[in-house]
Protein backbone atom coordinates (compact mmCIF):
# COMPACT_ATOMS: atom_id res chain seq x y z
CA UNK A 1 0.00 0.00 0.00
CA UNK A 2 2.95 2.61 0.90
CA UNK A 3 4.58 1.45 -2.29
CA UNK A 4 0.99 2.39 -4.26
CA UNK A 5 0.95 5.88 -2.66
CA UNK A 6 4.28 6.39 -3.70
CA UNK A 7 3.91 5.47 -6.98
CA UNK A 8 1.10 7.48 -7.64
CA UNK A 9 2.37 10.55 -5.86
CA UNK A 10 5.51 10.41 -8.27
CA UNK A 11 2.98 10.43 -11.05
CA UNK A 12 0.70 13.13 -9.68
CA UNK A 13 4.12 15.42 -9.28
CA UNK A 14 5.51 14.30 -12.66
CA UNK A 15 9.11 15.36 -11.97
CA UNK A 16 12.06 13.39 -11.81
CA UNK A 17 13.68 16.13 -10.00
CA UNK A 18 11.57 16.21 -7.09
CA UNK A 19 10.17 12.53 -6.72
CA UNK A 20 11.17 9.46 -8.20
CA UNK A 21 8.45 6.23 -7.91
CA UNK A 22 9.77 3.00 -6.71
CA UNK A 23 10.13 1.39 -10.31
CA UNK A 24 12.92 3.58 -10.83
CA UNK A 25 14.14 3.65 -7.23
CA UNK A 26 14.19 -0.35 -7.20
CA UNK A 27 15.96 -0.11 -10.79
CA UNK A 28 18.52 2.19 -9.59
CA UNK A 29 19.34 0.46 -6.36
CA UNK A 30 19.81 -2.59 -8.45
CA UNK A 31 22.41 -1.08 -10.95
CA UNK A 32 24.20 0.62 -7.60
CA UNK A 33 24.51 -3.40 -6.57
CA UNK A 34 26.41 -3.92 -9.66
CA UNK A 35 28.78 -1.43 -9.05
CA UNK A 36 32.00 -1.79 -7.52
CA UNK A 37 32.47 1.86 -6.15
CA UNK A 38 29.16 1.39 -4.36
CA UNK A 39 29.96 -1.88 -2.62
CA UNK A 40 33.69 -0.06 -1.69
CA UNK A 41 31.47 3.01 0.15
CA UNK A 42 29.24 0.06 1.54
CA UNK A 43 31.91 -1.18 3.07
CA UNK A 44 33.90 2.08 4.23
CA UNK A 45 30.77 3.48 6.26
CA UNK A 46 29.48 -0.09 7.53
CA UNK A 47 32.67 -0.41 8.94
CA UNK A 48 33.51 3.05 10.70
CA UNK A 49 29.51 2.98 12.06
CA UNK A 50 29.92 -0.43 13.52
CA UNK A 51 33.21 0.37 15.13
CA UNK A 52 31.73 3.31 16.65
CA UNK A 53 28.51 1.75 18.03
CA UNK A 54 31.20 -1.20 18.83
CA UNK A 55 33.44 1.40 21.52
CA UNK A 56 30.24 2.71 22.77
CA UNK A 57 28.94 -0.19 23.60
CA UNK A 58 32.19 -1.61 25.31
CA UNK A 59 32.59 2.20 27.18
CA UNK A 60 29.08 1.93 28.50
CA UNK A 61 29.52 -1.09 29.83
CA UNK A 62 32.85 0.36 31.66
CA UNK A 63 31.47 3.76 32.82
CA UNK A 64 28.56 2.02 34.30
CA UNK A 65 29.92 -0.56 36.50
CA UNK A 66 31.85 2.31 37.34
CA UNK A 67 28.89 4.79 38.21
CA UNK A 68 27.21 1.51 39.68
CA UNK A 69 30.25 0.75 42.15
CA UNK A 70 31.49 4.38 43.10
CA UNK A 71 28.75 7.37 42.84
CA UNK A 72 31.25 9.68 42.61
CA UNK A 73 31.76 8.47 39.09
CA UNK A 74 28.11 8.75 38.37
CA UNK A 75 28.23 12.32 39.23
CA UNK A 76 30.72 13.03 37.41
CA UNK A 77 29.90 11.85 34.36
CA UNK A 78 26.25 13.04 34.42
CA UNK A 79 26.92 16.49 33.16
CA UNK A 80 28.54 15.13 30.12
CA UNK A 81 26.14 12.45 29.54
CA UNK A 82 23.61 15.53 29.59
CA UNK A 83 26.04 17.49 27.08
CA UNK A 84 25.80 14.64 24.71
CA UNK A 85 21.94 14.04 24.85
CA UNK A 86 21.05 17.95 24.42
CA UNK A 87 23.85 19.06 21.67
CA UNK A 88 22.28 19.01 18.22
CA UNK A 89 24.56 16.53 16.46
CA UNK A 90 25.29 18.77 13.85
CA UNK A 91 27.26 20.76 16.30
CA UNK A 92 29.09 17.86 17.23
CA UNK A 93 29.92 17.08 13.54
CA UNK A 94 31.07 20.84 13.08
CA UNK A 95 33.22 21.11 15.91
CA UNK A 96 34.84 17.37 15.36
CA UNK A 97 35.79 18.65 11.76
CA UNK A 98 38.16 20.84 13.89
CA UNK A 99 39.86 17.94 15.20
CA UNK A 100 39.43 14.81 12.96
CA UNK A 101 39.70 14.07 9.44
CA UNK A 102 36.33 13.52 7.83
CA UNK A 103 37.35 9.90 7.23
CA UNK A 104 37.27 9.12 10.73
CA UNK A 105 34.61 11.73 11.56
CA UNK A 106 31.63 8.82 11.47
CA UNK A 107 33.50 6.42 14.20
CA UNK A 108 33.72 9.67 16.79
CA UNK A 109 30.47 10.88 15.79
CA UNK A 110 28.50 6.95 16.35
CA UNK A 111 30.55 6.49 18.89
CA UNK A 112 29.23 9.71 21.00
CA UNK A 113 25.82 9.65 19.76
CA UNK A 114 25.41 6.59 21.53
CA UNK A 115 26.91 6.49 24.33
CA UNK A 116 24.26 8.00 26.85
CA UNK A 117 21.55 5.54 25.42
CA UNK A 118 24.10 2.73 25.82
CA UNK A 119 25.43 3.66 29.60
CA UNK A 120 22.24 4.55 31.14
CA UNK A 121 20.54 1.22 30.28
CA UNK A 122 23.94 -0.30 31.31
CA UNK A 123 23.37 1.17 34.23
CA UNK A 124 19.94 0.69 35.19
CA UNK A 125 20.40 -2.88 34.42
CA UNK A 126 23.20 -3.00 36.61
CA UNK A 127 21.62 -1.69 39.62
CA UNK A 128 18.23 -3.95 38.88
CA UNK A 129 20.22 -7.32 40.02
CA UNK A 130 18.43 -8.78 42.39
CA UNK A 131 19.93 -7.45 46.27
CA UNK A 132 18.75 -10.87 47.69
CA UNK A 133 20.43 -13.06 45.28
CA UNK A 134 23.35 -10.91 45.78
CA UNK A 135 23.51 -10.97 49.49
CA UNK A 136 23.42 -14.43 49.51
CA UNK A 137 26.25 -14.53 46.81
CA UNK A 138 27.92 -12.98 49.47
CA UNK A 139 27.07 -15.09 52.30
CA UNK A 140 28.28 -17.64 50.82
CA UNK A 141 31.08 -16.19 49.32
CA UNK A 142 29.82 -16.96 45.40
CA UNK A 143 33.33 -16.07 43.16
CA UNK A 144 32.82 -12.12 41.52
CA UNK A 145 32.64 -14.08 38.42
CA UNK A 146 29.87 -16.37 39.32
CA UNK A 147 28.16 -13.28 40.38
CA UNK A 148 28.38 -11.64 36.97
CA UNK A 149 27.51 -14.70 34.95
CA UNK A 150 24.86 -15.51 36.63
CA UNK A 151 23.08 -12.57 38.20
CA UNK A 152 24.29 -9.25 36.90
CA UNK A 153 23.89 -10.93 32.90
CA UNK A 154 20.53 -11.83 33.62
CA UNK A 155 19.52 -8.31 34.95
CA UNK A 156 21.42 -6.51 32.01
CA UNK A 157 20.13 -8.75 29.23
CA UNK A 158 16.94 -7.30 28.60
CA UNK A 159 18.29 -3.47 28.80
CA UNK A 160 21.27 -4.22 26.71
CA UNK A 161 18.87 -6.02 24.40
CA UNK A 162 16.30 -2.81 24.81
CA UNK A 163 18.83 -0.48 24.23
CA UNK A 164 21.18 -1.49 21.44
CA UNK A 165 17.80 -1.80 19.34
CA UNK A 166 17.50 2.17 19.96
CA UNK A 167 20.74 2.76 19.96
CA UNK A 168 22.37 1.05 16.32
CA UNK A 169 19.22 3.55 14.46
CA UNK A 170 20.22 6.43 16.03
CA UNK A 171 24.06 4.93 15.17
CA UNK A 172 23.35 5.07 11.71
CA UNK A 173 21.55 7.82 11.33
CA UNK A 174 24.01 9.97 13.16
CA UNK A 175 27.07 8.45 11.30
CA UNK A 176 25.60 9.21 7.83
CA UNK A 177 24.66 12.66 8.85
CA UNK A 178 28.48 13.08 9.89
CA UNK A 179 29.84 11.76 6.41
CA UNK A 180 27.27 13.77 4.67
CA UNK A 181 28.09 17.24 6.70
CA UNK A 182 31.87 16.59 6.31
CA UNK A 183 31.63 15.30 2.63
CA UNK A 184 33.52 12.22 3.31
CA UNK A 185 35.05 10.74 -0.35
CA UNK A 186 34.15 7.53 -1.13
CA UNK A 187 31.29 6.80 1.48
CA UNK A 188 27.48 6.33 1.73
CA UNK A 189 27.26 9.82 3.14
CA UNK A 190 29.55 11.27 0.03
CA UNK A 191 27.52 9.50 -2.05
CA UNK A 192 24.73 11.08 -0.98
CA UNK A 193 26.09 14.34 -0.85
CA UNK A 194 26.67 13.79 -4.42
CA UNK A 195 23.32 12.97 -5.23
CA UNK A 196 21.72 15.82 -4.16
CA UNK A 197 24.40 18.14 -6.15
CA UNK A 198 23.95 16.24 -9.30
CA UNK A 199 20.09 16.08 -8.51
CA UNK A 200 20.10 12.68 -9.30
CA UNK A 201 17.01 11.98 -6.90
CA UNK A 202 16.77 8.44 -7.82
CA UNK A 203 20.38 7.93 -6.41
CA UNK A 204 19.23 9.31 -3.52
CA UNK A 205 15.99 7.07 -2.52
CA UNK A 206 18.10 3.88 -3.61
CA UNK A 207 21.14 4.75 -1.71
CA UNK A 208 18.38 5.44 1.08
CA UNK A 209 17.22 1.80 0.77
CA UNK A 210 20.25 0.41 0.88
CA UNK A 211 21.06 2.34 4.29
CA UNK A 212 17.92 0.65 5.66
CA UNK A 213 18.44 -2.73 4.65
CA UNK A 214 21.94 -2.91 6.03
CA UNK A 215 21.49 -1.45 8.99
CA UNK A 216 18.39 -3.47 9.71
CA UNK A 217 20.34 -6.56 8.94
CA UNK A 218 23.01 -5.46 11.27
CA UNK A 219 20.70 -4.82 14.13
CA UNK A 220 19.31 -8.77 13.43
CA UNK A 221 22.83 -9.50 13.86
CA UNK A 222 24.14 -8.21 16.55
CA UNK A 223 20.89 -8.42 18.60
CA UNK A 224 21.38 -12.69 17.93
CA UNK A 225 24.90 -12.48 18.80
CA UNK A 226 24.02 -10.47 21.49
CA UNK A 227 21.53 -13.09 22.99
CA UNK A 228 23.48 -16.24 22.47
CA UNK A 229 26.51 -14.62 24.05
CA UNK A 230 24.58 -13.99 27.45
CA UNK A 231 22.87 -17.15 27.12
CA UNK A 232 25.90 -19.08 26.77
CA UNK A 233 27.54 -17.35 29.66
CA UNK A 234 24.31 -17.65 32.07
CA UNK A 235 24.27 -21.38 30.99
CA UNK A 236 27.61 -22.18 31.28
CA UNK A 237 28.03 -21.10 35.02
CA UNK A 238 24.47 -22.07 35.64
Amino acid sequence: MALCVWQLAAVLIGNRLLLVGPIQAAKRLLELLGEKTAWQALGFTFSRISLGFLLAFLTALVLAALSARFPLAETLLRPYILAIQTVPVASFIVIALLWLSSRRLSVFISFLMVLPVLYANALQGIRSADRQLLEMAKVFRVPPARQLRCIYFPALHPYLRSASHVALGLCWKAGVAAEVIGVTGRSVGGMLYDAKVYLEISDLFAWTALLVAVSLLFEKLFLKLLDTLLTLAVTKEG
